[in-house]
């Protein structure tokens, strides 16, 4: 009679179940943990009364897990109770889950591409606690590479070619080598505000941004600083927020269908 365990137990048969188990253990796992922002669900539970129904589907919330913030932040709990956020929008039609169309002027309705998150009003900051997204005038250590355009100074267009103001300082980002924001002086209202990197396209010879996402005259209702030198991470999605609504509402040929 032999002794060894491999005779009475198929051991391959075990050790696919045990994966199995631990495979399902796993994505059940995951799937909570990824329910601790964002859930439960909000839905429209009647389009012509707008009621409303919170959904969390299964598996159900994972139990409160509290986050020590960086730099004496204090700490924060996730799940937890969310305010309700009221949407500047209403249905397009009377059924449920009909599309939405912005009330007011779509551009600050903080609807579809221009919607984003009520984030923390404090600037985002370096390893060290100094804000991270500043302009040179602070930045006095950074600088504009000799072979690069320097744009400040030039001027900056809308997608209607009007211009809609002039670069008066970049922004950089203190923990990378790389430009943000560049700051402008409105030509209408003479304000300041931030115009992100990435919604520009350079002319060098012509000295001149172009900004293919507005219209010239959007530039004088750009979310503006609670502080010239310092930009929120609040203000930062509002900002970006707005230079993105108007991939859709910038002009009536883009809001609507295309057929």
């Amino acid at each position: 009679m032999s002794a060894a365990i491999t005779d009475y137990i198929d051991v391959a048969q075990l050790t696919i179940w045990a994966f199995w188990f631990f495979f399902a253990g796993l994505i059940f796992y995951l799937r909570q943990e990824d329910k601790r922002e964002g859930y439960p669900l909000e839905s429209d539970l009647n389009a012509r009364t707008n009621g409303r129904r919170q959904t969390v589907g299964f598996p159900g919330l994972p139990k409160p897990k509290t986050f020590i913030l960086p730099h004496n932040g204090g700490s924060v709990q996730a799940p937890r109770a969310e305010a309700f956020c009221k949407v500047n929008a209403e249905p397009a039609a009377i059924f449920q889950g009909a599309p939405l169309d912005p009330l007011g002027d779509p551009m600050t309705s903080g609807m579809g591409p221009g919607s984003s998150p009520d984030r923390e009003k404090h600037p985002d900051l370096t390893e060290d606690g100094r804000p991270k997204i500043v302009p040179l005038r602070v930045a006095t250590d950074f600088s504009i590479a000799e072979r690069d355009p320097d744009p400040r100074g030039m001027s900056v267009v809308g997608l209607d070619e009007e211009v809609g103001g002039t670069i008066t300082d970049v922004w950089v980002d203190r923990s990378e080598p790389q430009i943000r924001y560049l700051e402008m002086k409105t030509a209408k209202g003479g304000k300041q505000v931030l115009l992100p990197i990435n919604f520009c396209v350079f002319n060098k010879k012509a000295r001149k941004i172009k900004v293919v996402s507005i219209r010239g005259e959007h530039f004088a209702k750009v979310p503006t600083l609670a502080k010239p030198d310092e930009v929120t991470l609040y203000e930062e999605d509002k900002i970006c927020a707005y230079y993105a609504g108007g991939k859709l509402y910038a002009t009536s040929e883009r809001f609507g269908p295309l057929l």
